[in-house]
């Protein structure tokens, strides 16, 4: 994999692993919670979450749609991806993907 499009994020999976299922394999989505911790300028312990939309195929939504549920911790490696869509109204939608490229799986639920 190219090191110009390279993101590594562990976290935890926010909601069950959707599968999308296609005449030709199947599509896994689910969302990833990261976290970070800092202090502020009045000493406030202050965690801000950031959420990460994730898809991935073949043989890695196979391992997503059997071993994570939610709020399982893993790791993953991959890219992102940024598309448009029109949703059922005609607006533009934009949303921005992590295409799964490699999954370690961490911690117990």
């Amino acid at each position: 994999m190219s090191l110009r499009n390279k993101i590594t994020l562990i976290g935890r999976t926010g909601k069950e692993v959707e599968i999308v299922q296609f005449e030709n394999g199947k599509l896994a989505k689910v969302s990833l919670a990261t976290s970070d911790h800092y202090t502020n300028a009045m000493g406030e312990k202050v965690e801000e979450t950031q959420w990460h939309n994730l898809v991935c195929n073949g043989k890695l939504a196979d391992i997503m749609e059997k071993y994570v549920e939610k709020g399982k911790e893993i790791a993953v490696e991959g890219k992102v991806i940024y598309r448009t869509y029109d949703d059922k109204d005609g607006t533009k939608r934009y949303i921005t993907e992590i295409r799964v490229m490699e999954i370690l799986l961490l911690g117990a639920k």
